[in-house]
């Protein structure tokens, strides 16, 4: 492994407020996102998922609440602390945000070069192996713009397994797919999950994807949660918005 890691850390929301400037996008999220499992946060569009998944990270600070990330109180916890448990959590944003001046082998170095000390033969050797896990193998030399959307998804995913993360955070991983990608990607996921035991968040309004990969559910609607729990629970539930989104 490239840097030490949490095991499989729970990421426990409790009565999370998030927002903009005086805007409050979602009020009173309280949650456990179970360790080694895959917890899907649902909602439409402007529903303040991708806003929750930033706050998880850390990329915009919460309103109020707590975010606790395997017993780390991410609010009061110290700078070198924050900095170590960033270094654990790899993240997948929407669109893969790719540098498209570099290569895909050197976009996929960047993490190990920023936060590594490993020497540029042990670099190629992780980058190499990164992609061989993603089935990208073969594209190590291309530049993004030479692949299609779904190979620039699976090099995000890569990237954002360069220094062997606990925590994966993937915003949106199937949009813009066809369903046969889409279902690969879903695939691929999973296969992570089970290989390395992270605990996986990801943020979705894709249906196929919920069913096929997710654990622990979190619906959100119109600024607050509406349901958190197994994905049977969630099956079953009655709520009339949530009836109709699942139809």
């Amino acid at each position: 492994m490239v840097a030490g890691r949490l095991e499989s850390p729970d990421i426990a929301l409790e009565g999370v407020t998030v927002g903009y400037g005086d805007r409050v996008v979602l009020s009173g999220v309280t949650t456990v996102l179970p360790g080694g499992k895959v917890s899907v946060i649902l909602g439409g569009s402007g529903s303040g998922k991708s806003t929750l998944l930033r706050n998880i990270i850390g990329l915009v600070p919460i309103k109020g609440g707590r975010i606790v990330l395997g017993g780390r109180d991410m609010e009061h916890i110290s700078p070198e602390e924050r900095l170590d448990t960033r270094r654990r959590m790899g993240v997948l944003f929407q669109d893969g945000a790719l540098l498209g001046s570099l290569r895909l082998g050197e976009n996929i170095a960047l993490p190990l070069r920023e936060h590594t000390e490993l020497t540029n033969s042990l670099i190629e050797e992780v980058v190499r192996m990164k992609l061989k896990l993603v089935g990208l193998a073969d594209f190590m030399d291309y530049f993004p713009s030479e692949l299609s959307g779904g190979m620039r998804k699976r090099a995000g995913l890569a990237r954002a397994m360069a220094l062997d993360p606990a925590v994966l955070l993937c915003d949106e991983p199937t949009s813009g797919l066809d369903p046969i990608t889409a279902a690969d990607m879903d695939q691929l996921i999973l296969e992570l999950r089970a290989t390395f035991e992270m605990t996986i968040v990801v943020v979705t309004h894709d249906l196929e994807s919920l069913y096929a990969i997710a654990d622990h559910v979190v619906v959100l609607s119109a600024g607050n949660m509406l349901f958190e729990g197994p994905l049977d629970e969630l099956t079953a539930c009655q709520d009339p918005f949530i009836r109709q989104f699942l139809a």
